[in-house]
């Protein structure tokens, strides 16, 4: 398989050279050339594959020969070591837990991938050490720490929102030390997001310093997260019935996956992108008319996201056909009080306890579903990330008290460790006087 940039002005290159790179030389994302197809053999036979077998068909023509096949089934078993439950909430909509992990959030499936294609590749082909740059609006950084702590070869430097993550995120992205680096920046997600973008074309950085990213603008983060939707299928409550899933969205990464492997012909029926009051992509796809602002904090800080990077990519895989795009995909945003209150309305139906951004996700397919008024759907809502990782929010919501579980005791006693920085000039000086 062969990635091109979606700006068009870089050179096709192979698997592992995108992921190592992150960002084309334009500037612009790796996208493959080709979307593959299953066979209908292999889809009527989903039900009696492992998640593992299922993960290593759906992901390994995007690879190739870039990685060999048993040491692709190595890292995919190590990636996936971890459950994905599917909890039942109502007859027709159910819960798929994605934070299961080792930091308590989906980002976990990615980060832990894309560590270990690296690893790989620096075992056998790059030999020069790497730094992966990325920013963080909550989950991402403890998911790449933990991914990539220790790993050969690599370094980690990530920028993060200072005020703007939850206590169990900073420490979970700010108390390793060894070769991770969190810088706590003054400013938003978008500004992270900027800061990075801008030192991957900087030339001053890059002559000394090989810069990769781990947000899901990286290829091996956010074709990973394909994985989901196998095991959402697979394992749906509901087999006869057609699939619709709702996934609370910020960079569209996971979104963005879910829609390729319908691309290749998963048979989800209908795709909800649910998002806070940062809703540019419900705009859109409710006025076709694409119009980003500046992101505002909420209780589901992980989507205070206002250009989605990942959307052109959405973009790319309906050909920028927004008539084909709406048929597939429906967008719906919600405020904190809403949030909140769907928080109370899911407790108190099954006494299920969701985190803000899994509330998002039941609130956009709840509506999808009331709209529709079709008992021929299956709904499956992902939820992100576990609740004690906003236990506040969640506590005071909730009116409960939260165990956390033995991933958060190990680090809450930890020392941050974070330097701040304020700008663009400030990041640089960083890297310069490494």
């Amino acid at each position: 398989m062969k990635y091109n940039s979606l700006n068009y002005n870089s050179s096709t290159v192979g698997f592992l050279k995108a992921v190592r790179k992150g960002l084309a030389p334009d500037r612009g994302l790796y996208f493959p050339e080709t979307i593959p197809l299953l066979s209908q053999n292999f889809i009527e036979n989903i039900p009696n594959l492992s998640n593992h077998e299922l993960a290593f068909n759906a992901i390994q023509p995007f690879i190739g020969n870039d990685i060999p096949k048993e040491r692709l089934k190595s890292i995919i078993e190590d990636t996936l070591n971890f459950d994905f439950p599917i909890i039942p909430i109502t007859n027709s909509i159910a819960s798929l837990e994605l934070f299961c992990g080792p930091t308590l959030a989906f980002k976990d499936v990615g980060a832990r991938f894309m560590a270990r294609c690296l690893a790989y590749a620096h075992e056998v082909k790059e030999k020069q050490n790497l730094t992966i740059l990325v920013a963080t609006s909550g989950d991402t950084g403890g998911a790449v720490a933990d991914g990539f702590f220790k790993v050969e070869g690599i370094d980690v430097v990530i920028l993060y929102p200072k005020g703007k993550v939850s206590e169990v995120q900073e420490k979970q992205l700010t108390t390793l030390g060894e070769n991770i680096t969190a810088l706590e920046v003054n400013g938003t997600f978008d500004d992270c997001q900027n800061m990075v973008k801008s030192a991957f074309i900087d030339p001053e950085i890059t002559q000394n310093i090989e810069l990769t990213s781990a947000n899901s603008i990286n290829i091996a983060r956010w074709l990973a997260q394909m994985f989901y939707y196998f095991i959402a299928y697979k394992n749906r409550p509901n087999p006869h019935k057609d699939l619709i899933i709702s996934v609370p969205s910020g960079n569209f990464g996971n979104l963005c996956a879910g829609l390729v492997a319908f691309k290749m012909g998963l048979p989800i029926k209908h795709f909800i992108a649910s998002t806070n009051i940062n809703n540019t992509v419900p705009n859109y796809l409710s006025s076709g008319s694409y119009e980003p602002k500046k992101s505002v904090s909420t209780i589901s800080n992980a989507m205070d996201v206002e250009d989605p990077s990942n959307f052109i990519r959405i973009q790319k895989l309906f050909n920028n056909d927004f008539h084909k795009m709406k048929k597939v995909i429906t967008g719906y945003a919600y405020t904190d009080p809403q949030t909140r209150k769907a928080m109370k309305e899911i407790y108190s139906e099954s006494k299920y306890i969701p985190d803000p951004h899994g509330a998002v996700s039941y609130l956009g397919l709840k509506g999808y579903l009331d709209q529709l008024g079709d008992e021929t759907t299956q709904g499956i809502f992902f939820e992100t990330a576990h609740p004690v990782k906003f236990a506040s929010t969640v506590e005071n919501t909730l009116k409960i008290k939260l165990d956390p579980p033995k991933q958060i005791e190990k680090i809450l006693n930890k020392t941050k460790l974070s330097i701040p920085i304020n700008d663009y000039k400030s990041l640089k000086n960083f890297f310069l006087d490494r």
